[in-house]
């Protein structure tokens, strides 16, 4: 499906397994603790199996991280693109290989304080090869920044990562965790031979 075709329509949920057992999994795009979670998802679902759990990624945009609004909507954006899910997964990978592309010093200081918003979208598209101009400006896009925004609130998610299994926040996990504790907190058991 062509971008002119996802203008009118709702993007789908980044959304990895397909298990009756849902988690969801608040994540900010710049934040380290949320890049190390992200690392374990794939593994997680690896260790568990895809037909048993359900992951949907949702974004929690923070205001300290000075570009966390414009990284959100370039993911968010790219699921608006011919490549859907895989290329807004390929962004947000791309993102935190790159990181300290996208953060300033102590949150206000450092040589990315010049870059604009501009700027930011340019360099996520030359180091992912997605082409984000189009996207970007789409309404859709906006009403998920908007919808992202609205249920972390009414959620009461202010940290990420934030978890929250079949719809409830779960405080007990965190990115610190390995994927066998995630699994135990999850009532998920690991495959056997499974190796983290």
């Amino acid at each position: 499906m062509n971008v002119s075709a996802q203008h009118s329509r709702d993007l789908e949920p980044i959304q990895l397994g397909r298990g009756e057992l849902e988690l969801e999994i608040f994540l900010e795009p710049t934040c380290p603790f949320s890049k190390r979670a992200f690392a374990k998802l794939q593994p997680l679902l690896s260790a568990v199996g895809e037909n048993e759990l359900t992951i949907n990624i949702r974004f929690l945009s923070q205001p300290w991280h000075l570009f966390s609004a414009v990284v959100t909507r370039c993911i968010l954006a790219a699921t608006a693109t011919a490549g859907g899910q895989e290329s807004g997964l390929k962004v947000i990978n791309t993102v935190f290989q790159n990181r300290e592309d996208f953060v300033c010093q102590d949150h206000c200081a450092g040589p990315n304080l010049k870059r604009s918003p501009a700027d930011i979208v340019s360099h996520i598209c030359q180091l992912s090869g997605i082409d984000l101009s189009e996207a970007f400006e789409l309404d859709s896009v906006t009403r998920a920044v908007k919808w992202h925004t609205k249920y972390c609130r009414q959620n009461g998610v202010h940290s990420s990562p934030s978890f929250a299994i079949n719809g409830l926040v779960n405080d007990a996990m965190g990115s610190g965790q390995s994927i066998e504790e995630w699994a135990q907190l999850l009532g998920l058991n690991i495959k056997p031979g499974f190796r983290s």
